[in-house]
């Protein structure tokens, strides 16, 4: 059994909403991947960016993300009403996002192995400060990025 955590750092990031946008995971002194859409918002790219890190590792992970909007549905159990009320919200609203909501919700559940962590953007984590850096260029560039931060 691999009870190894690794800890990847995420962001997202458009211009305008929606716009132009980019989102990027970073594990610290290691790999990192980001990516892009053309017609986004801000929210789709946090979200984006959480669902590629669970794609990218089957060993445990600790997301460490500064968007209230994905850490809360997990901390505050935002996705257990929403299932129990067809994908609505409490005012009986369809869920924004549920195409990237729904497989992220899955693999919590069905995982065990997933927890958030909040951090305060633009506050000089430097992990943070990277995702973003990432997460900007792949939405100004409109690319794909891949690679490792080992020095």
């Amino acid at each position: 059994m691999d009870n190894r955590i690794t800890v990847v750092y995420t962001d997202g990031a458009c211009s305008g909403n929606p716009g132009p946008g980019g989102w990027a995971w970073v594990v610290p002194d290691g790999e990192f991947a980001a990516g892009s859409d053309s017609e986004t918002t801000n929210q789709r790219m946090e979200l984006t960016a959480a669902l590629e890190v669970v794609k990218a590792f089957q060993e445990g992970i600790i997301i460490v993300s500064d968007s209230t909007y994905v850490v809360n549905c997990f901390r505050d159990h935002w996705w257990e009403g929403w299932l129990r009320r067809g994908w609505l919200n409490s005012a009986k609203k369809p869920i924004k996002n549920r195409d990237l909501w729904e497989p992220l919700i899955e693999n919590y559940c069905e995982r065990d192995n997933i927890s958030f962590r909040w951090v305060k953007g633009h506050s000089g984590d430097r992990w943070n400060d990277e995702a973003d850096r990432l997460a900007v260029q792949a939405g100004v560039e409109q690319s794909s990025l891949k690679g490792n931060l080992s020095f």
